[in-house]
Order: C-alpha cells, then sequence, then structure tokens
C-alpha cells in the first residue's frame, strides 16, 4: 500500500513551530536589560565602576559606557551577533538564506558602530553571552582592561 502524499507545507518547513509561533517568539526576545547585560553590570558595579546604559548620542547605542575612561561595553549574543568559534553562534538551518542576511546584517552594523566609536575616540570593549557564563574570570578581564582612573 503507497503511503499517504506528504503535506508539503509541513515537508518544506522544518521549523516545529508555525510561523505565527515563531514570530510570537522571536518577539518577546529582549534587546536591552538582558541576563548577561545585567551579569556584566553586577560585575562592573563590584569593580567600583560607574556607568551609563544605551547612551543614544553614540554610534551603535552601547550597553554600558564609562565617560572619563572614553570606553563602552558592547554585551553580544553569541547567536544574533554571530560569535566565531562559539557553538551558539550557528546559523540555523531552516530557512538558511533569511538567517544568513540578518545575522549578516547585524555582524555589519556592529562593525561600522566600533569603527565609529574608535574614530570618536572611544575604546570598544565587546563581552560575549557565553563569556558571563564564567563571571569570576570574566571579572578578572573587566578589571584589567577597566582600571581605576588616576586621582586628579
Amino acid at each position: 500500500m503507497p503511503a499517504p502524499p506528504a503535506d508539503p507545507s509541513s515537508a518544506e518547513r522544518l521549523d516545529r513551530l508555525t510561523p505565527e509561533e515563531r514570530s510570537r517568539n522571536m518577539a518577546r526576545i529582549r534587546s536591552h536589560n538582558t541576563k548577561p547585560e545585567k551579569i556584566v553590570r553586577q560585575l562592573v558595579t563590584a569593580l567600583g565602576l560607574r556607568y551609563r546604559l544605551q547612551r543614544r548620542d553614540l554610534p551603535g547605542k552601547p550597553d554600558l559606557v564609562f565617560g572619563p575612561r572614553r570606553t563602552v561595553i558592547f554585551v553580544h549574543g553569541c547567536f544574533w551577533h554571530q560569535h566565531a568559534h562559539c557553538p551558539a553562534g550557528r546559523i540555523p538551518t531552516g530557512n538558511r538564506p533569511f538567517w544568513e542576511s540578518k545575522l549578516a546584517r547585524n555582524t555589519q552594523r556592529d562593525t561600522a558602530a566600533k569603527l565609529a566609536l574608535q574614530r570618536l575616540g572611544w575604546r570598544v570593549l565587546t563581552v560575549w553571552e557565553c563569556e558571563t557564563k564564567t563571571p569570576g574570570k570574566l571579572q578578572k578581564r573587566l578589571a584589567r582592561l577597566l582600571p581605576p582612573l588616576a586621582p586628579e
């Protein structure tokens, strides 16, 4: 007995969720106040450093801005900003052309913001989401990169 014809819409769609369910999930992904951002803020605060959040007057709206140090920190999600050599930075196999295009635009925007900030005299640091999984190691890195200001 022959197998029933496969539903082409489900055969073509590798995603387990319907487009509506996927859209709802994607809409719930935050761009600010993410768990990795909160971890970085806690670590920086523990170092006794003060910062401002998402200054809109700076290219790329950096996550943390240390004005007197002319230093900014971007906290990047490994998937959304395509962290090289990180398992979370892989491109999904379903709807691959869409994801390649979208994620390439994100990395191009990141590069443009970094270059613009550097041209303005800012030092740009990037903290990846996977780095926040080992807070002790990350705090040592931040302490090394953000030394206390010399008294005036």
